[in-house]
């Protein structure tokens, strides 16, 4: 890349559509050359006591902590995340760090097997440097569902983060040296998306983690199978939100709208498609009508807003792209919409019914504040349409009989069901989906076993049998 070219990496301010800093993209001889540090910091950090790994990760998990107001604004500068959110999300990766760092020696203990004669056990190794490819609409929670894990089971790794929000990236690896975390062991890539599959080619690179779209999933996915190596994608969903007959009406809105409308509706495990008993349906629709009128678009970073923009520009034409080609094939829009008519990447909070198979929104991710409702007749019916899609990462399943819900919950093709919650995470739940959301798991000691060796140690007497 010339130095006369404008970089790609960029801040651009969502709110406003304003640049507000670029970076220059690396070229092949500094990847290379961060990739060969973390190899080297790898040869090291996998001897470090789990001990001491794990002192690193309290470390950081305190920094965070104290430094979430500036990583909170800076979060709602990149990709325009409501400021309160963002704060959230940052509570949420110091308690992940903590998770593992409380839980790590447990965790990567030699575990005995029972054998007849002599004794076995598994050892948990790391394999080397991890290549972690990132988005952008939870810049902190992303990086540290991959490094938290990786890190500290005792892997190296290079991260190339969304081009939207370097700065993002940037605070994160200061955080990790202020913290005391070797040279080495995380890097972060200023690289556009087009130049991470050669990357992956690397002999020094061991495994690849990719949390993103479908079609660079798959190509992630191939380059790493043509040489023999680990990846774990997670590649979005359409989550089912499905309402029983006897569901806490109130509670189930309540639930829906904001868990559909966090982070202007760019969120994975977001209640994409709420899948309604036809006995309710009337009054759902009314009370979600209400809970919309409640929703207050404005700057992101005011205390009072509840909607901010998209993340960019050609979100927003995106989405709303969606949204028109769905009214087109015949679903009804019964709010919003269309662009709000201001500065930014500025949508209307969007409620849609009246959608079927027919139509490519019946079977598609909208990635963006549209809450698509569904009625159904019996509750087979509801698992089929909670099913037809080609996603399976999440799902919610509401209703005062749980034994119910969970039975439901059980037939439903996906990685995670909340009853009677909307998704959330929590460092002790493991993360992830089936189908075509991907597979592997984050979190959890499930997340921390990815990228590992699990090597088997047998040990008997010269004399005793096998």
């Amino acid at each position: 890349m010339s130095t006369k070219e404008i970089s790609s990496i960029k801040t651009v301010n969502p709110f406003n559509n304003e640049i507000v800093k670029e970076f220059q993209a690396m070229n092949k001889d500094q990847i290379a050359s961060i990739i060969d540090k973390a190899d080297v910091a790898f040869k090291s950090w996998r001897n470090t006591p789990v001990k001491d790994r794990a002192a690193i990760m309290a470390k950081i998990a305190a920094l965070l902590l104290d430094k979430k107001e500036e990583l909170g604004k800076l979060a709602t500068l990149e990709m325009g995340k409501v400021l309160a959110q963002a704060i959230g999300e940052v509570k949420i990766c110091a308690a992940i760090f903590k998770y593992y760092a409380d839980n790590a020696e447990e965790f990567l203990a030699d575990k005995p097997l029972k054998v007849p004669h002599g004794e076995a056990f598994l050892s948990y190794e790391p394999i080397g440097v991890i290549l972690s490819v990132q988005p952008w609409n939870f810049p902190f929670y992303q990086i540290t569902r991959s490094a938290a894990a990786h890190i500290t089971a005792g892997n190296t790794m290079v991260l190339k983060h969304a081009s939207n929000v370097p700065q993002c990236a940037q605070i994160m690896e200061d955080i990790f040296t202020e913290a005391g975390l070797p040279n080495g062991v995380y890097t972060n890539l200023y690289v556009s998306g087009k130049d991470i599959e050669p990357i992956v080619g690397n002999p020094k690179i061991k495994g690849v983690t990719l949390t993103g779209s479908e079609p660079a999933g798959a190509s992630i996915a191939t380059a790493a199978a043509k040489v023999v190596k680990k990846s774990t994608l997670e590649l979005g969903g359409s989550d089912p939100f499905i309402v029983l007959d006897d569901a806490d009406i109130n509670l189930a809105v309540q639930s829906a709208v904001g868990g559909r409308m966090a982070n202007a509706g760019q969120v994975c495990t977001s209640p994409k498609r709420i899948l309604v008993a036809e006995s309710i349906y009337e009054e759902f629709l009314n009370k979600t009508k209400e809970a919309f009128a409640q929703i207050k678009v404005g700057n992101p970073m005011d205390s009072d807003t509840t909607l901010g923009p998209l993340s960019s520009e050609k979100a927003a034409q995106d989405v709303i792209a969606q949204v028109e080609k769905a009214a087109e094939q015949g679903a009804t829009i019964v709010l919003g919409g269309r662009r709000i008519e201001r500065k930014g990447a500025f949508m209307e909070p969007t409620l849609i019914t009246d959608i079927t198979a027919e139509m490519d929104m019946y079977f598609e991710e909208v990635f963006g504040p549209v809450m698509m409702l569904y009625k159904y007749n019996t509750v087979e019916e509801a698992i089929a349409i909670a099913n037809a899609t080609e996603f399976g990462l999440a799902g919610t399943v509401f209703g005062t009989d749980t034994k119910k819900a969970v039975d439901v919950a059980r037939k439903i093709d996906s990685g995670m069901l909340y009853i009677n919650h909307a998704t959330s995470v929590a460092p002790q739940l493991p993360f992830g989906g089936t189908k075509n959301s991907g597979y592997g798991r984050e979190q959890a000691i499930e997340g921390l076993l990815e990228f590992v060796n699990i090597k088997m140690i047998r040990v008997t007497a010269p004399d005793q049998p096998y």
